[in-house]
């Protein structure tokens, strides 16, 4: 069959509806592990709707605690349960997903005293998550993609200190460590704004849910003002952080439909735009919100 060669203009005008299509194409991440019934972690990578999936949460560190893992009724950490997510993890970083895990919370005991206690932070989270730990590691002998920092609660010092020191120890250990944050979107975020300040970072996954000053309810001047404001950080990609129903937070649930005709439409052409952060995995499971829109993100 023979060919037909497309005219410039032809070809340009398909360069330019291919490059519309990818230039500000966007992912979705997901949080998982705080909720009894949501999908195993091989089960949400081989869904095909997540680039990232943050395991929630490390809520006990620094200070000179033990650090404690909580994947609530996934597994318990301190009968080694939770080695077994390492064929999940692994399993999720083959898909091309990348596995980070979230430190801090809402919930929690956790803070840096110091920037020493925040090197020694940074070389627990590298000696058992980040840098191939061994079996016996909380999550058994996984390297993770990189630290989320979602931090919350007590002060608001020594994280850009914390951030430093992980990716110190990545360049020298020869591998990239990525850092997201999911701040609240008032801006600067009270706790986060520190560690994101430092350039480090390469999303920020902000939270515009429960906090009705900047969420999309609180109309299109307010929302967009706070999205430019955190546009305007040294940061990789920032994310809209969204619940994925209505069950999953007090205020700023945004209907798929809406979100995708209304919402999305604002913030896709800003060259940092990412995606959409979820909270969580157990509450999509129950809607299909990723899937309703995945297209369109």
């Amino acid at each position: 069959m023979a060919s037909r060669s497309l005219t410039p203009f032809q070809l340009t005008a398909t360069l330019f509806v291919a490059l519309l299509a990818t230039c500000h194409a966007g992912s979705i991440a997901v949080y998982w592990g705080q909720n009894d019934g949501e999908a195993s972690l091989a089960e949400t990578c081989a869904s095909g709707n997540y680039e990232f999936v943050i395991l929630a949460f490390l809520p006990k560190f620094g200070k000179g605690q033990t650090p404690q893992l909580d994947l609530a009724s996934h597994c318990d950490p301190s009968s080694g349960g939770c080695r077994g997510q390492s064929k999940d993890i692994k399993a999720c970083q083959s898909r091309g997903v990348k596995v980070l895990l979230s430190i801090g919370g809402g919930d929690g005991s956790y803070g840096l005293s110091s920037p020493g206690d925040a090197r020694q932070v940074a070389l627990y989270l590298w000696n058992n998550y980040l840098g191939s730990a061994s079996s016996s590691g909380p999550l058994g002998d996984v390297a993770l993609d990189g630290i989320d920092f979602d931090i919350e609660q007590g002060s608001a010092k020594f994280w850009n200190d914390l951030a430093t020191d992980l990716k110190n120890l990545g360049k020298n250990g020869g591998k990239t460590v990525l850092l997201s944050a999911a701040p609240q979107c008032p801006f600067p975020d009270e706790w986060d704004g520190g560690a994101i300040s430092t350039g480090l970072f390469d999303y920020v996954w902000v939270q515009f849910y429960n906090n009705e000053e900047c969420q999309f309810s609180a109309g299109q001047g307010a929302f967009m003002d706070a999205w430019k404001k955190w546009e305007s950080v040294p940061a990789g990609k920032i994310f809209l952080g969204l619940p994925a129903s209505k069950d999953a937070a007090g205020t700023g649930f945004v209907p798929a439909g809406e979100l995708t005709s209304r919402v999305l439409p604002l913030i896709k052409g800003s060259p940092k735009y990412g995606g959409v952060m979820l909270w969580s995995k157990f509450y999509d499971d129950r809607t299909g919100y990723s899937s309703a829109i995945k297209s369109n993100v």
